[in-house]
C-alpha cells in the first residue's frame, strides 16, 4: 500500500468515527498540514469515495414515532441486469433507508422507516410484494437498538469496580 493510500485510509478511519472532526485537529491528530488534509478529503468527495456525512440519533429518545424494519427480500434476477434494476427500483422509494445485495436464503435486504407498524407492513404489502421479480420478503421490526454503526445506543452503567473502604 502506498503512502497515498495509507494516509486516504487514516483519514477515513477518522472521520468514520466522528464526521464533525475540524480539519484543523485532525491535522494536528496525524501531524499533518491542514492544507494537505482538506485536499485529501475534497478529491475523496469529488471521486465518491466520501459519499456523504450522517448524524446517528437516538429516535427513542425524541418522543417521535418511528419504526425501523429490515426487509429480507428474495427476487428473480433479471436477464443482463442481474439484481441492479430491482435494487434501483426498491432504493428510489422515499421510505426505503439502504439497500443491500446479501447472501444466504434472501437476494436483497431493505432497511426502511415509517410512523407505524402497520406503515411499514402496508409498504411491504401494497409497494414490495407486487414488484414483478419479487418472490418473497421476510419483515424483522427492530424493537431495541444496543449498538448502532459502531456507538453504543444505552446508556453506560456505572464502573463495574467493587468500591472498596478502609
Amino acid at each position: 500500500m502506498d503512502t497515498k493510500q495509507k494516509l486516504r485510509n487514516e483519514i477515513l478511519r477518522n472521520l468514520e468515527k466522528n464526521s464533525r472532526i475540524d480539519l484543523g485537529e485532525l491535522a494536528i491528530l496525524m501531524g499533518m498540514e491542514e492544507a494537505e488534509i482538506a485536499n485529501e478529503v475534497a478529491e475523496m468527495e469529488k471521486e465518491k469515495i466520501i459519499c456523504g456525512y450522517h448524524t446517528m440519533i437516538n429516535w427513542d429518545k425524541t418522543g417521535v414515532e418511528k419504526v425501523t424494519a429490515l426487509i429480507e427480500v428474495r427476487v428473480t434476477p433479471q436477464r443482463n441486469q442481474g439484481f441492479d434494476r430491482i435494487a434501483e427500483r426498491i432504493y428510489n422509494y422515499p421510505e426505503v433507508n439502504a439497500v443491500y445485495l446479501i447472501s444466504g436464503a434472501y437476494d436483497l435486504l431493505v432497511t426502511l422507516e415509517g410512523k407505524t407498524l402497520q406503515e411499514v407492513s402496508l409498504f411491504v404489502s401494497e409497494k414490495l410484494s407486487p414488484i414483478e421479480p419479487v418472490i418473497g420478503t421476510a419483515t424483522h421490526f427492530i424493537l431495541k437498538k444496543y449498538k448502532d454503526h459502531g456507538t453504543i445506543m444505552l446508556p453506560k452503567k456505572g464502573s463495574d469496580r467493587m468500591v472498596v473502604t478502609p
